[in-house]
């Protein structure tokens, strides 16, 4: 062998050894990487986005919150400013009679109407809204007064700043409830639809009314008929009747009092100072004007339907449905409804909204009355109310799957969760302080099972929870101090759930108070999805709460992250309502089901990634949060039949609101622009 033949033989040998040497390095590194990328799941996403903040306020519509609001950036919006029913100031628009309200009348005995033929309100005035909310300075079960008791509210909720502790001591309305609220302008000659609440004798800092929001209410409130399609509103939702509605809700042939009052059609003006905070997010950020409430009706269901996708139902306790007690009532005190926990809607006779059976306890024809109905099967067309929204469902031009099992009565307003916060069964407790108001313990699946089983971090951070477990029967509910307990249970979707609930090292661990968000925040701990929940002095509920005291507690939460560049830098905070509290809007209403969608919510985004003044036009609700979960972890839908199955809308350019593909709800990616911020 000559010496070019040895070189050239021992070049090749380093050069396969080097290249060997390459491939193992590379191949190395490909597994390091792999194992970095699999090492904590909660940090494998699609986009920049590692935590994700879900805040949810109380009862607001979009219209009632940014009806005035005038985009940036050559934005869209629509609202009561941009369709013309009202002007900057506040006044009527020269388009006003698209949000006209009507009365109404059900001529037909024992039968729930969605669409009773409708006639003008006396003299084509509104009538009255009415007196609500504390007389003193705050919530009377707790004493607050104006200028005095401001270490007693300090002490009683550590969820804002501090700058705005002020106005839980204030606002008072100094009037008697149920009276015209003389504070609104003109209050007894309101033309027949969205008035102004604030002006001169009403600040933004003053408590109002709360309409009424209860599920067939809801439904009656849209007016939804294929008689009043149209191009705009497909669904035939016009939303004519809220004020009707309110007014006649609880009304009865000996009544007194006309019902609520037509607090459902105030409004804010942003223009003229209303809601500056959430008008700054807004503009900074994005928002989107066309997210929905979920189901129609209150808090709870709407919470758990954010939370599963999907409603629950009354159940053995075991995951087999079942029941609900039903003592069928005559109407007399001979045989009066003692306990019956099955909706009925049908009125009583001469009456337009005095329904049988009605949600809370008290609140039914057949008094005396123990139990409220909660409950509805709605895969029996003979039930009351289920064969008029089932019918209206499957006259649509695509027919809606009301999609109720077999059997299956579901939760339609609220009722407490299964369980306390201790994990004990709240559904078997045969304590006298218990409430029969209680659903049993729900199997129905949830995002925090997803989550669970993808091994990726999730809290849900409970205002007053620390006071709230050793309390679990609310006995200190309204007291004031340290002890305060407005921990909301029927807002918290996981209490509801066996497999979340009966595991202590789990409920421990995910479910948690405010106190340790704030920690979580400031230590950079926290997990990367987050349900943030107020307690009931600071979520904006109407009469009970403020607007102005859910931006304080949505401001504290925002300003914490932003002070941490480490945080903030790859989160996305939602800041959203439960439902629209039985407020007036304008917006279409997409039918998804037997159970919704309802009315427009507001909801703003707030990250380095989204696109300063950006209002997202695609139609979603609240199971859109999810399905940006799930898209953004790369998870399957929480159930084979949870709303997050729906596809994406496909719309049509002139008319982005209106899904073609119904029934379909977004997932919320088109807020973000992580294209041109992802090096941000």
């Amino acid at each position: 062998m000559d010496s070019k033949t040895i070189i050239s033989n021992t070049l090749a040998a380093v050069r396969v050894g080097l290249c060997s040497a390459a491939v193992l390095q590379l191949s190395l590194g490909a597994t390091l990487a792999a194992a970095a990328q699999t090492a904590d799941p909660s940090t494998n996403t699609r986009t920049p986005i590692k935590h994700v903040i879900v805040i949810i306020g109380e009862n607001r519509s979009f219209d009632h919150v940014f009806a005035t609001y005038e985009p940036k950036n050559g934005e869209h919006v629509w609202n009561l400013l941009s369709e013309g029913i009202v002007k900057n100031d506040g006044a009527p628009g020269p388009n006003f009679y698209k949000a006209e309200q009507h009365a109404a009348a059900d001529p037909t005995a024992d039968a729930f109407l969605l669409s009773p033929p409708k006639t003008s309100f006396k003299n084509n005035v509104l009538p009255a809204p009415l007196v609500g909310g504390p007389t003193l300075g705050g919530k009377p079960s707790q004493s607050y007064v104006a200028g005095n008791s401001l270490s007693l509210a300090q002490a009683s909720e550590n969820g804002l700043p501090a700058d705005y502790y002020q106005y839980l001591v204030g606002g008072g309305t100094l009037l008697a409830h149920k009276t015209p609220d003389t504070r609104i302008a003109d209050v007894n000659a309101l033309p027949p639809g969205p008035f102004q609440l604030t002006g001169a004798a009403f600040s933004y800092d003053d408590y109002a009314a709360s309409p009424v929001h209860r599920f067939y209410q809801m439904w009656q409130q849209l007016d939804c008929s294929l008689a009043h399609a149209t191009p705009e509103r497909p669904s035939g939702c016009d939303a004519q009747l809220f004020s009707w509605v309110e007014v006649t809700e609880g009304y009865s042939a000996a009544a007194t009092t006309t019902g609520e009052g037509s607090t459902s059609l105030g409004f804010y003006n942003v223009q003229r100072g209303d809601a500056p905070y959430f008008k700054q997010l807004a503009d900074e950020f994005a928002m989107s004007d066309n997210f929905h409430q979920s189901v129609d009706g209150g808090t709870g269901a709407n919470h758990i339907m954010l939370g599963h996708g999907d409603a629950i139902w009354f159940s053995d306790g075991a995951g087999h449905p079942k029941k609900p007690p039903h003592d069928v009532s005559d109407g007399t005190t001979a045989k009066p409804a003692v306990l019956d926990e099955i909706e009925n809607p049908n009125p009583a006779p001469g009456t337009n909204n005095w329904y049988a059976e009605d949600g809370y306890g008290g609140g039914s024809f057949g008094s005396p009355a123990y139990g409220g109905g909660s409950y509805s099967n709605c895969s029996d067309p003979t039930q009351p109310g289920v064969s008029t929204v089932v019918n209206y469902l499957q006259s649509l031009p695509h027919p809606i799957d009301p999609h109720c099992e077999t059997g299956h009565y579901y939760l339609l307003n609220n009722y407490n969760p299964g369980y306390f916060g201790n994990g004990k069964n709240a559904f078997t407790d045969t304590s006298p302080d218990n409430t029969v108001f209680t659903i049993p313990p729900s199997s129905t699946p949830s995002i925090g099972d997803s989550l669970l089983a993808a091994d990726i971090s999730w809290k849900y951070y409970g205002d007053q929870w620390d006071n709230y477990v050793p309390d679990p029967y609310q006995l200190n509910y309204g007291a004031i101090g340290a002890k305060s307990d407005e921990y909301c249970n029927i807002c918290n979707p996981f209490q509801y759930d066996t497999s979340i609930m009966t595991n202590a090292a789990i409920r421990t661990a995910h479910i948690q108070d405010t106190a340790d968000l704030y920690n979580d925040i400031a230590k950079g701990t926290l997990p990367a999805v987050s349900f943030v929940k107020p307690s009931g002095l600071v979520d904006g509920h109407p009469a009970s709460s403020k607007l102005d005291l859910f931006e304080g507690f949505s401001k504290k939460i925002v300003d914490a992250v932003r002070a941490n560049p480490d945080l903030w830098k790859d989160t996305a905070i939602f800041i959203t309502f439960d439902e629209g509290g039985g407020y007036y809007d304008s917006g279409y209403v997409q039918p998804l089901d037997f159970f919704g969608d309802g009315t427009r919510i507001p909801l703003m985004v707030v990250s380095p990634y989204t696109k300063p003044g950006h209002i997202s036009h695609e139609y979603t609700d609240h199971v859109s949060i999810l399905k940006f979960i799930e898209r953004n972890w790369s998870l399957k839908p929480v159930s084979y039949r949870s709303r997050d199955n729906y596809p994406n809308p496909i719309a049509a350019r002139h008319n982005p609101y209106v899904p073609l593909n119904t029934p379909a709800i977004g997932d919320l990616f088109d807020l973000f622009d992580f294209q041109d911020t992802w090096n941000r």
